[in-house]
């Protein structure tokens, strides 16, 4: 008994206590933020000023501090977020189909235009972008956060539904085809029931880079009751060195529950969708 154990320690424990370390080096900075976010500001730079207790002070002061609760934040970045992801839903996946089962004029070639725009920094596009939307009036709303969305602008995500779509058999388009169903029955009835995988990645890591988005919404909001997530959280941060640090580690910690949320919620799907699409 004791020699299969020493065998199995030997053999494989090295190894499953080699991944414990590194997990635990993967979520210290994660731990680090949870426990800071129970002490006061003294105390978070180990000076022991404050007194060394924990406290709730941080999660009450930080959800009411700026003269707008916290949680009017997370509204506005759920909003923009399930806005965002029905936006990608309808128009990658429409583009996807067309690219992967339609056939018609100049299809390659603006398969591999859209192709290169993944190449394309993201900044490259910024300053025509607010032009556009600042002529037309539409700066400090949320129109340029989530109108995009629904034009396709997503190439990445159109690039992963085509590879998926084009595993699925020919033979069913013909099946519909057969039976009366146009292009669009065909996806619709189809096609997109059988996506299922590649649109719940789509869903998730749309949703995670919305939510995370700090750089767009700072472009186009102005006004505090529009802050997203993550300019509620800058505005706990003062260059002239008044930082609320407790109040930004609490909120911190807030912010990550509907991420956890959508990963244990989507997990399955995530998991399964990674496989089947070849993103892996």
């Amino acid at each position: 008994m004791r020699t299969g154990i020493l065998e199995w320690i030997t053999r494989r424990g090295w190894r499953h206590l080699l991944l414990v370390a590194f997990g635990i080096i993967m979520i210290y900075p994660l731990i680090w933020m949870l426990t800071r976010s129970f002490m006061n500001n003294s105390d978070i730079f180990g000076d022991g000023a404050g007194g060394g207790g924990l406290t709730l002070d941080n999660y009450l002061h930080g959800w009411n501090s700026l003269g707008i609760s916290f949680g009017r934040f997370m509204l506005n970045s759920m909003l923009v977020a399930i806005a965002c992801i029905v936006g990608n839903l309808i128009s990658c996946t429409l583009a996807a189909y067309a690219f992967a089962r339609l056939r018609f004029g100049l299809r390659g070639p603006m398969f591999a235009t859209m192709l290169a725009t993944i190449m394309l920094p993201f900044h490259v596009t910024v300053v025509p972008q607010y032009v556009i939307f600042s002529r037309l009036g539409l700066t400090d709303t949320y129109v340029p956060l989530i109108l995009p969305k629904f034009l396709g602008v997503e190439s990445f995500f159109i690039f992963l539904m085509v590879q998926f779509m084009r595993t699925l058999p020919t033979t069913l388009d013909d099946a519909a085809a057969i039976d009366g169903c146009g292009p669009l029955r065909t996806f619709w009835s189809v096609i997109l029931p059988l996506c299922m995988p590649a649109i719940g990645v789509t869903a998730v890591f749309t949703f995670i880079w919305t939510w995370n988005d700090f750089f767009t919404p700072l472009l186009y909001l102005n006004r505090p009751d529009l802050y997203t997530v993550p300019l509620g959280l800058s505005t706990f941060s003062d260059s002239a060195g008044l930082s609320d640090y407790g109040a930004l580690f609490a909120m911190s910690v807030v912010t990550l529950i509907p991420v956890f949320a959508v990963f244990l919620f989507a997990q399955k799907a995530l998991t399964q969708g990674i496989a089947t699409t070849g993103l892996k």
